[in-house]
């Protein structure tokens, strides 16, 4: 309520009005549309840290890819060295079971 007197007391002193809803939303939209500018410049520095990281990530696929390709190769040797360790290690066998062959 406002208090008309001969005080000098502004007028509007008891009188505050409250700020329209209007401009409570033009203020909020204000505010972020200016954390959203803000907030542009990370997400820029975002995208370049996310391109470096899938950079990294391709490069230690094919490392990856590379390792596993090796690792087959290697598998076969062995394998192919298992089988002929077995078959000599039967013909050794075969020699030393047979007395007569022996002297």
């Amino acid at each position: 309520m406002c208090i008309n007197s001969s005080v000098s007391i502004p007028s509007n002193f008891f009188c505050r009005k409250r700020p329209s809803k209007r401009h409570n939303i033009r203020v909020r939209r204000l505010n972020r549309w200016i954390r959203l500018r803000k907030g542009a410049g990370s997400k820029k520095k975002v995208v370049g840290i996310k391109t470096d990281m899938q950079m990294k990530n391709l490069k230690l696929y094919m490392e990856n890819q590379n390792i596993i390709k090796e690792n087959e190769k290697l598998r076969k040797k062995a394998l192919l060295l298992q089988q002929e360790n077995q078959t000599l290690l039967v013909q050794l066998q075969k020699k030393f079971s047979n007395p007569q062959n022996h002297f």
